[in-house]
């Protein structure tokens, strides 16, 4: 995820070098207000996403009544995001205010690297979190027998071994600079951290992003078929002790199809614009402004701090054990049994 803009002099605003020596970047410095509003900005986001996750991890590996398959995926989730946080964020943040790389080529490399990683993991693991409640609630009665925590640790480890091969071609071999030759000599310079992808690799790199948005909206489309029908077939029941049962069920089904709407919602508004963007770009011989290229990108990262909030923050359940963290309570021993369904 990189940005595939070298730095540049932006109309309006003040340049410097990043070095002292010919073939440098230019660094654009921002009029100081607007410079820290943007490394606030950044740095709000950021913390989120490591405290939310971090707090995702901590709750779900204390508390052994959250052992289930659907945490576990969340947890893997929750790891991918404070990964990205933790290792990427922080570098991202000066590369995007300053336009310059002061870190050397083979970080960036390896930034670019954990940065394709981690975005790839969460994505993926987003989407399985998709089928696991699309089977909850269209297929409640099997649910149990066909999602366990064996197929949730094969979900998980594929999420995770998919992203790591892909980036792994995707960074580490020549294929996708092939056909570039005039980019690579004009583009780079000194305290650049850019990563151009020819036409073919910009087409292939699409669908690995596209899928998971398809897949999530179908699945979207057909649990809230499936909720909406439940609430007419309750509508048209007497009521009695069978019906309060179905009326539960149905509330359940509904608040995931609502939580799933918002999850899907929200990660198409961090995602597309900056997918639809980076397949454009490559047919166009890149002609994003880094400006935007860079508001594109930071709205892609701040999906992994939305994550904790729309997953787990909306939970009774995640509200108590938070409760119990922020108290200490999880220093007992005891904690770690406490039903916090009650």
């Amino acid at each position: 995820m990189s940005s595939a803009h070298g730095p540049g002099a932006e109309e309006g605003l003040l340049i410097a070098l990043c070095y002292e020596v010919n073939g440098s970047c230019y660094k654009t410095l921002h009029p100081f207000g607007v410079q820290l509003a943007i490394y606030l900005t950044c740095a709000l986001g950021t913390l989120i996403t490591v405290l939310g996750n971090l707090l995702v991890i901590i709750v779900v590996s204390h508390f052994k009544v959250l052992h289930t398959p659907t945490n576990f995926l969340l947890l893997s989730l929750a790891l991918a995001d404070l990964l990205l946080g933790l290792t990427v964020l922080p570098f991202s943040t000066i590369w995007s205010v300053e336009n310059c790389w002061y870190f050397g080529d083979d970080f960036c490399r390896l930034h670019t690297f954990l940065d394709t990683l981690f975005c790839l993991t969460s994505i993926f693991h987003l989407c399985f979190i998709s089928i696991d409640w699309h089977c909850a609630i269209c297929d409640p009665l099997l649910y149990h027998t066909k999602f366990t925590i064996r197929v949730a640790c094969m979900y998980i480890g594929v999420g995770w071994a998919v992203p790591m091969v892909y980036t792994s071609v995707f960074l580490y071999t020549k294929a996708i600079a092939e056909g570039l030759g005039h980019f690579l000599q004009d583009k780079p310079c000194v305290g650049s951290c850019q990563l151009l992808f020819n036409k073919l690799w910009g087409w292939l790199n699409s669908p690995v992003f596209f899928f998971p948005h398809f897949v999530m909206i179908v699945l979207y489309v057909k649990i809230f078929a499936v909720a909406n029908k439940q609430a007419r077939l309750i509508s048209n029941m007497k009521k009695g002790f069978e019906s309060q049962l179905h009326i539960g069920a149905s509330k359940s089904e509904r608040k995931a199809a609502k939580t799933l709407g918002v999850a899907v919602g929200i990660y198409l508004l961090c995602w597309l614009p900056y997918t639809i963007d980076t397949m454009v770009d490559s047919l166009l011989d890149f002609i994003t402004p880094p400006v935007l290229f860079d508001i594109l990108i930071w709205f892609a990262y701040f999906n992994s701090a939305c994550n904790p909030l729309i997953y787990v923050f909306s939970y009774h359940w995640f509200r108590k054990a938070m409760k119990l963290v922020l108290t200490h309570g999880i220093f007992c021993s005891r904690t770690s049994k406490v039903d916090l369904y009650q």
